[in-house]
């Protein structure tokens, strides 16, 4: 499923040094908005980047669909530990045998939808406990979720695609997370996937279309999941802050991506440079905004920034978003918060400059009141 957005440069790889770094296991989440966009086959794809460094790699246990081809290829080059298979009610379920991965106590361990409920009769209730487990040993841990299944939303998914989800996962361990990276596709290769059955069944599909894979559902989901990510990304920014070394004594480096921000890409790349000149962290902010919203942003807009602030973790930033209905103010105490000393902001076009000729533009805002700010504009 090459489409999927979350990919990661091989020789920069940020979770191979997480790896090497603690003794207790590190754990990379692959977070969707919904099924089908490709986290399994993401976690997979990471799983045989970090063997061929040459980290030793087992899939404690993965989920595969026959309708998902590419996902499977990915698999055949990696070890396998082998399910236990529990008898109940006449079936054969399969689960993840924990004490055989103990036992075989691999570098990193490939851990498919943590969210799951193991059969009756096991050990532990669930597979995020059993994860905790691994890492309690040691082991390090891949694993996949959507954002239907945080315990924190139950209530809004449920308004939201009149479904009550019943396999939960407490946000503190979501946020316990040393990595979170979203997996996302837009919605029309979704949707032609969903009708060419790589999500699910072709009996299955009519029905999913005509409940779950609705634009609107979709574009719901999407929106909860920028927002919980940019929290959890937020609220790991405020803590590591507190532990900045000396070094950083000169101050951070930020860039301001918008909806009518010009080529982000060049953007990024602007900061990057900038913060590694000075030796210091840089920050890639979003301001999300009411008409950010499902329906009022344009689609292909709303990709692009996202992938923009997958874009900026990738390069070694800290991608954060925030929610306002003031983007100038919520810069400005940004900035202030954490020590901003140079920030990169694109030149706003012509269209959007006549849009906003009895007002204030952004940058007049901002360097009005951030007079001790260096300001790239690009």
């Amino acid at each position: 499923m090459p489409e999927a957005s979350a990919h990661a440069t091989p020789s920069l790889d940020d979770f191979l040094q997480l790896v090497r770094q603690q003794h207790r296991g590190r754990l990379r989440l692959y977070l969707g908005a919904f099924p089908g966009v490709g986290k399994t086959y993401q976690m997979l794809v990471k799983g045989n980047r970090l063997r061929r460094y040459g980290v030793d790699v087992v899939i404690g246990y993965v989920e595969l669909h026959d309708q998902r081809p590419e996902t499977t290829a990915q698999v055949k080059e990696l070890e396998i530990i082998s399910p236990r298979l529990i008898q109940y009610r006449g079936t054969t379920l399969k689960e993840m045998d924990v004490e055989a991965v103990l036992a075989r106590k691999p570098t990193v361990a490939l851990v498919d939808e943590l969210a799951h409920t193991n059969a009756p009769g096991s050990k532990k209730r669930k597979r995020y406990e059993e994860v905790q487990d691994l890492l309690d040993a040691g082991i390090n841990v891949i694993s996949t979720v959507n954002i239907e299944h945080l315990q924190s939303l139950n209530d809004i998914v449920e308004q939201v695609t009149g479904v009550h989800v019943k396999e939960c996962v407490p946000d503190e361990v979501v946020m316990s997370a040393d990595q979170i990276a979203t997996v996302d596709v837009p919605l029309e290769k979704l949707v032609r996937r969903l009708k060419a059955g790589k999500i699910y069944s072709m009996e299955r599909v009519q029905l999913a279309m005509e409940n779950f894979f609705t634009e609107k559902i979709l574009r719901r989901l999407r929106d909860m999941t920028l927002s919980k990510t940019a929290y959890y990304l937020g609220r790991k920014q405020r803590e590591a802050s507190a532990l900045v070394d000396v070094k950083y004594s000169l101050g951070q480096v930020a860039v301001a991506l918008g909806s009518r921000s010009p080529d982000l890409g060049v953007l990024l790349r602007e900061t990057m440079r900038l913060a590694a000149q000075l030796n210091t962290p840089w920050h890639a902010v979003n301001v999300h905004t009411p008409h950010d919203a499902p329906g009022k942003m344009d689609s292909e807009v709303q990709r692009r920034l996202m992938e923009a602030m997958e874009l900026a973790q990738r390069m070694g930033g800290n991608a954060i978003v925030l929610q306002s209905e003031d983007v100038g103010q919520t810069l400005i105490s940004f900035a202030r918060e954490y020590s901003i000393v140079h920030m990169v902001i694109g030149r706003p076009t012509e269209s959007h400059l006549s849009h906003w000729r009895f007002r204030p533009s952004l940058i007049e805002v901002l360097t009005r009141e951030l007079t001790d700010v260096n300001f790239v504009i690009v």
